[in-house]
């Protein structure tokens, strides 16, 4: 199906949408926006009134190929046709695939495969701590994870995160985690020092290539080399959370690869299958120590989920995705950049690598990034805040030109507005 002919049927009648039906039925873990979307076409999408959106929210970094891609529409076509699940007792052949695909074009030796970020960073604090235990015989041993970090919404992976507001409600978390500032290299070799005690020690440094959920902040190239430099002298497992900048998010296929260092775990989900859910840990052999019956996942690896995630990663290559990650993310960041020249004193800082952006609003006026994202929602362009202060950009990777300059038009004419 082509996307002039999805564009058509988005444009017909559509389904009509009770809201005080859903919120009867549906849990209310969410603040949701008042919209329901029901229809997609690359870039764009229409809510159940007709209205059209252009989406540079993608699902929080996850559309990676936007909506409706053909490749995406012929792998979950000829794939449930054929098999779409089958426990991980047997040899599932697209599950090796991937995981080749994955290991020939990034730094890892073996993949664990699950069904999201939260429960491949799960995987990776399991790692580390059998790690801790049957490598540097660490009886307590301690992960070293970044304020202002996220890694996901289960025990283990807010206690990880480092933001008490997603914790509160939620105790006693799980042990084992001391955080730290995030880009200071000296508050790591305290922590280090200071930890070493008795039974306790530090195991793994858990971190961001760049934080998202934290504010868009990207990671600092000399505290990550001098990170792995650390991590090579005492044995500590260097771990990078790659959920929301992995899968070419940052115009390089792995965060790390702006960093000039290499992990020895690293996670992935979101955009690897491009809305479809899967998650992946991965990590070099040296310290692939978990045994049959130690993790598993039921959905884990399915045929249905890594087949849609061999159509992400091959179109990636064959439509040189990378390259238009790159051109889109520097004119939208100098697009930001000229929009936050006119309004000094309401935008403090436009920042950001590939497609992961942030504009953030000064820390001393009453405007948050709620009220700019609401803004622009009414004219038509989907953000998503990262934080109370940042407005996160994090549009499908096949973006256009004409439609970053479109967003631009919309953010510009929305700050006007909200400035009064």
């Amino acid at each position: 199906m082509s996307i002039e002919t999805l564009v058509q049927q988005a444009n017909q009648s559509s389904t009509p949408f009770n809201k005080e039906s859903f919120d009867e039925v549906v849990m209310s873990t969410y603040g949701r926006f008042p919209i329901a979307l029901e229809k997609g076409a690359g870039c764009r999408l229409w809510d159940t009134a007709g209205k059209e959106y252009l989406d540079f929210v993608a699902g929080i970094a996850t559309c990676t190929l936007g909506h409706a891609h053909p490749a995406l529409i012929e792998a979950v076509t000829r794939q449930i046709q054929t098999i779409h699940h089958v426990s991980n007792l047997y040899y599932i052949p697209e599950q090796g695939e991937l995981a080749r695909w994955i290991v020939d074009n990034s730094c890892a030796d073996k993949v664990f495969f699950c069904n999201s970020g939260a429960e491949a960073n799960e995987a990776a604090i399991k790692l580390a701590r059998k790690y801790a235990h049957s490598v540097l015989d660490i009886d307590k041993p301690i992960i070293l994870t970044a304020k202002d970090s996220f890694h996901g919404r289960t025990l283990a992976t807010i206690t990880a995160t480092g933001q008490p507001k997603y914790q509160k409600n939620f105790k006693p978390l799980v042990p084992g985690f001391h955080y730290v500032p995030y880009n200071d290299i000296n508050a790591v070799e305290e922590a280090i020092s200071e930890l070493d005690e008795g039974d306790y020690g530090v195991s793994a440094i858990l971190l961001e290539p760049l934080q998202g959920e934290g504010g868009v902040r990207p990671g600092d190239v000399k505290y990550f080399q001098k990170l792995r430099s650390i991590c090579d002298e005492t044995g500590i497992l260097l771990i990078f959370d790659e959920v929301q900048v992995g899968m070419g998010r940052t115009g390089k296929l792995w965060g790390y690869e702006y960093l000039g260092v290499e992990p020895d775990i690293f996670t992935s989900a979101k955009g690897l299958g491009g809305g479809i859910p899967i998650g992946a840990m991965m990590a070099k052999k040296f310290c692939n120590v978990l045994e049959a019956g130690e993790h598993a996942s039921t959905f884990g690896g399915n045929p249905f989920a890594c087949a849609v995630a061999i159509a992400v990663c091959h179109t990636l290559e064959k439509e040189n995705i990378l390259e238009n990650v790159t051109q889109r993310g520097e004119q939208l960041r100098q697009g930001l950049q000229n929009i936050a020249a006119k309004y000094p004193e309401h935008i403090a800082e436009v920042r950001g690598w590939g497609l992961i952006n942030g504009m953030e609003l000064q820390a001393d006026i009453e405007l948050n990034a709620i009220d700019v994202v609401k803004a622009a929602m009414e004219e038509g362009l989907l953000l998503v805040p990262a934080g109370k202060k940042v407005i996160r950009f994090v549009p499908p990777l096949i973006v256009t030109e004409a439609q970053v300059d479109a967003a631009l038009q919309i953010v510009d004419r929305v700050m006007k507005q909200v400035v009064g």
